[in-house]
This record gives C-alpha cells, sequence and structure tokens, in this order.
C-alpha cells in the first residue's frame, strides 16, 4: 500500500511538473521567434514533446526525490536557446522573452483554475476519488506549481528570469558586470537554495520568501474561481 500511495504522490507530481516546465521553456521560444529569433525553432525546440526539454536531473531526479520527502516541488528543462543579436530590439525583446516564461505559467494558472472553478459549481465539490480525483489531483498541483515556478522564476538574480529582466533595466555601463555575475548562476543556485537553508536556516528563499508570496497568488486564484481555500 506505502508503494501504492508513493507512486500516486509521484504521477500527480510529476506530471504536471514536467508540463508546466516545458510550457515554460516553449513560451520562452515562441516569444524569442516572433520577435526575430528563429534559433529555437530550427533547433526543434518549439514542442510540448518532454522528450525535447527534459534535463535529467532538473525534470526528473530532483523533484521525484523531493516528492518522496514531501518538499516543495521545483525544477527545470533544458533552457531554450536564444540569441539575443537576432532580436530586433535585444535589450527591450530579451526582457519579454524573460518574461515570457513566468507570464505562460500564470495563464496556465488561470486557466486551470477557471477548470477546477466550473467543475466546482457543477459539483458542489472536487472529486476526491478514482479516475476523477486523480485528474482533480494532478489539476490542483498544476495550479500550485505554475504560481511557484512564475514567482520562482522573477528571483531577481541571475540565471532567473528575473535577473535578464534586470540586466534590461539596467544602465549598459553596469550590464558587462552583471554578466560576469550570470556565469556563476548554476553555483548561485545551488547555494541559495540548497546550501544557504542548511546554515541558516532563517534566510531560507523559498520559505520566507517565494512560499508567502506564492500563497498569496494561489488563494487569489481559488478566489477567482470560487473555490474554497
Amino acid at each position: 500500500m506505502a508503494e501504492q500511495n508513493m507512486a500516486y504522490t509521484v504521477a500527480v507530481w510529476l506530471i504536471p511538473l514536467v508540463f508546466a516546465i516545458v510550457c515554460h521553456e516553449v513560451a520562452h521560444g515562441w516569444v524569442a521567434r516572433a520577435l526575430g529569433d528563429q534559433t529555437a525553432a530550427n533547433l526543434g525546440r518549439l514542442t510540448l514533446n518532454p522528450i525535447k526539454h527534459v534535463d535529467p536531473i532538473g525534470t526528473v531526479v530532483l523533484p521525484l526525490l523531493l516528492a518522496i520527502a514531501h518538499a516543495p516541488i521545483f525544477g527545470w528543462a533544458k533552457p531554450v536557446p536564444v540569441r539575443a543579436k537576432r532580436l530586433r530590439n535585444p535589450r527591450r525583446d530579451m526582457v519579454l522573452v524573460a518574461l515570457a516564461g513566468p507570464g505562460s505559467n500564470l495563464v496556465l494558472a488561470l486557466l486551470t483554475t477557471l477548470a477546477l472553478g466550473a467543475t466546482y459549481a457543477v459539483a458542489g465539490e472536487l472529486p476526491e476519488t478514482g479516475a476523477a480525483g486523480f485528474l482533480t489531483d494532478n489539476l490542483v498541483n498544476f495550479l500550485l506549481i505554475n504560481v511557484f515556478l512564475a514567482i520562482f522564476n522573477l528571483i531577481p538574480l541571475p540565471p532567473f528570469d528575473g535577473g535578464h529582466v534586470v540586466e534590461g533595466a539596467l544602465p549598459r555601463a553596469l550590464v558587462p558586470g552583471w554578466r560576469k555575475i550570470a556565469r556563476f548562476g548554476f553555483p548561485l543556485l545551488v547555494f541559495l537554495l540548497l546550501v544557504l537553508p542548511m546554515i541558516a536556516p532563517k534566510a531560507n528563499i523559498v520559505a520566507r520568501v517565494i512560499g508567502p508570496i506564492a500563497e498569496t497568488v494561489i488563494r487569489a486564484f481559488l478566489a477567482l474561481g470560487g473555490i474554497p481555500a
């Protein structure tokens, strides 16, 4: 029974997580193409086929471990390549490309809220068992994950999307220094998310910053859908 419960938990978290991450990356590529850069399109990355986007660690291993540990679920896919020089207005357009990812997650969260709200309005409750319950759990987690990904990726540091927004807003003279920070993006990510919380629990960005913001946004979506929090 425990193994069945674990398999269910992994399924209802991993399925929506992978789809949310893939949509996030594809949104970057779609906007880049619209603004003049065909790189992602030429490489076949403008597809919802997860195989094209899966990062073994960020999309599979890490989320599975977090699900098993009952920890907050997050992850990443292979970044969609964007060449700023091919964009019509590189500084402005890179900001728009960066915002496309979190923006797509919020749109998906809204659509999911509407679907859940319609179900609740018709049935008077959200199904908890059987195939309908499985679908509901996936939708609820899809809402949570999309909101979390949107807020998480807006952290104003590289390599997050928020870091690209900051770069676009900086005076040109400060951009080279900011890009030097971006070179250490992945180690910085590991430090902020894993190392810092262990050595200084009060500095846990996810628990103390991202979590409360995401919870507020999620409650707003639920209220919009007429769903009890």
